[in-house]
């Protein structure tokens, strides 16, 4: 079953290379952030693809790409994801609970507003 693209989130593409004749000893992951929405209209280009070229040939770690021990991986599974430990910050997410008191303290502002506007009517 085809994913279907949902507005607002990304859509995760993986590529893999194997090398003929060696066993894998290393997986190595490289995450590529064009810092662009990409579609029709707006593809990949060679600029985008310049610092996974100039990486890949010696699998250098960087803010962007790292390496995993294969025998680090699920041998039942063999999955293969896993989260960029060069990712900088963790996000903080806020409570609920915070969340839901800034809607009711714009819904109130909002009131407001909409109440001094009728009053000019």
């Amino acid at each position: 079953m085809p994913r279907r693209h949902l507005p607002g989130r990304r859509v995760k593409t993986v590529v893999l290379f194997f090398e003929k004749g060696a066993p894998t000893r290393q997986v190595w992951y490289y995450q590529l952030d064009p810092g662009r929405n990409l579609g029709k209209t707006n593809p990949l280009n060679d600029a985008d693809l310049a610092e996974f070229v100039a990486l890949q040939g010696t699998k250098a770690d960087s803010p962007k790409s790292w390496s995993v021990d294969v025998t680090s991986i699920d041998k039942a599974t063999f999955d293969l994801s896993v989260k960029n430990p060069n990712g900088g910050e963790t996000v903080i997410h806020r409570s609920p609970q915070a969340i839901m008191d800034e809607i009711a303290a714009l819904d109130a502002e909002s009131a407001e507003v909409l109440a001094n506007i009728r009053q000019l009517l």
